[in-house]
């Protein structure tokens, strides 16, 4: 795997893995028909965004890492009773 694969496939660095396998495998079995994978591109999409605002927010209250760690985001899932997006 090279650099920017394995950083895209990096947990600590992506929340958004399984959304992404989600919207991957759903066009792998629609035969890449897009219109019928839009619950699952929106569902990533809400992921990223959800995300990015927590990592923008860590990074105004000078929080290091900016984006948390995967047991980290784990942790803030289970404390608010799972995914919001």
């Amino acid at each position: 795997m090279d650099k920017s694969t394995r950083k895209v496939r990096n947990q600590d660095s992506n929340p958004c893995i399984e959304e992404s396998d989600g919207s991957q495998k759903c066009l792998g079995a629609n035969n890449y028909d897009s219109s019928m994978c839009s619950s699952y591109f929106q569902r990533y999409k809400n992921c990223r965004k959800y995300w990015h605002s927590i990592m923008l927010q860590r990074r105004r209250d000078g929080v290091k890492p900016d984006m948390p760690t995967a047991a980290e985001r784990q942790e803030m899932l289970a404390a608010i009773g799972g995914k919001p997006y």
